[in-house]
């Protein structure tokens, strides 16, 4: 799986963290039904393994799956077990060095220019820049100017009407979690989440 394609096709990565595992299943399957279709399941969400393998069972080759908060061996072993295709990482973590190791595309959490030259140097398939909300669209514009071959990924604090300045600044993609995903995976309204998923989808179609 080329995830450097899959994310700069889609240009959306949804992030699933949630307190109840069935509800977060579900929140899976209403983002794929509104054409979200790459998903990262945090690590740090209930029972997320086994919400995963669920996920992953359910909705097959219609979901592009990953794990998030991937910090330990053990984690990138879990989840790649589990089916995620590919992991995500706060940091450059063990996991991150794990999962690189066994061919998997990670995308490696950093901030700073030395961390995410790290990161890229480890072997990040992609540079997930996080908080993106400390900085916003133009650090990650600056960051690009000594990095142009380094796809970055905005995580942390993107909302919708935040997608598009950026994607204009260069991001390969933007990662969003509860602007996106609200309290769905926890057990809450999933039409307000349909409704925040279409406003999403408008932002990336706006270019």
């Amino acid at each position: 799986m080329d995830l450097i394609e899959v994310l700069g096709g889609r240009r959306l990565l949804a992030i699933v963290r949630g307190r109840d595992p069935e509800a977060a299943v579900r929140t899976a399957h209403v983002l794929v039904e509104e054409g979200i279709d790459v998903l990262e399941v945090s690590l740090s969400g209930a029972d997320a393994p086994a919400v995963i393998a669920r996920i992953h069972a359910e909705l097959g080759s219609d979901v592009v799956l990953g794990a998030g908060t991937v910090l330990t061996a053990v984690d990138a072993d879990e989840a790649v077990a589990a089916g995620a295709a590919f992991v995500v990482t706060p940091a450059l973590s063990e996991g991150a060095t794990r999962a690189v190791s066994r061919g998997v595309p990670a995308l490696i959490g950093a901030l700073t220019p030395t961390e995410l030259w790290n990161a890229a140097q480890a072997g990040a398939a992609a540079v997930k820049v996080f908080p993106a909300s400390l900085g916003g669209p133009p650090y990650l514009a600056a960051l690009r100017d000594p990095f142009p071959s380094v796809p970055l990924v905005p995580v942390g604090g993107v909302a919708a009407h935040q997608v598009r300045a950026y994607l204009d600044a260069g991001a390969l993609a933007v990662g969003v979690g509860s602007p996106l995903t609200g309290d769905a995976p926890h057990g809450g309204d999933l039409a307000a989440l349909r409704t925040r998923a279409r406003r999403f989808r408008a932002e990336l179609d706006t270019g």
